[in-house]
């Protein structure tokens, strides 16, 4: 039990630093990934506007044709 209280101890802050850099590397990762799948919601919006757009095209064509 003192070894590892001493283990601890001495390497506590290295524990800590470690412990520090990995929160905020998640965070970064969490942010990226945030951002990427906002990208992708508006990408798909505007595909999903651009086929609305088309399908009145092609109803317009059919009715002109007629």
């Amino acid at each position: 039990m003192h070894e590892i209280v001493s283990l601890l101890s001495g390497n506590g802050l290295w524990l800590m630093i470690i412990a520090v850099v990995a929160i905020g590397g998640w965070f970064k990762y969490r942010k990226h990934e945030l951002r990427v799948h906002q990208e992708l919601r508006t990408k798909e919006m505007e595909h999903q506007q651009k086929m609305r757009e088309l399908e009145l095209e092609k109803t317009k064509a059919k009715q002109a044709a007629w």
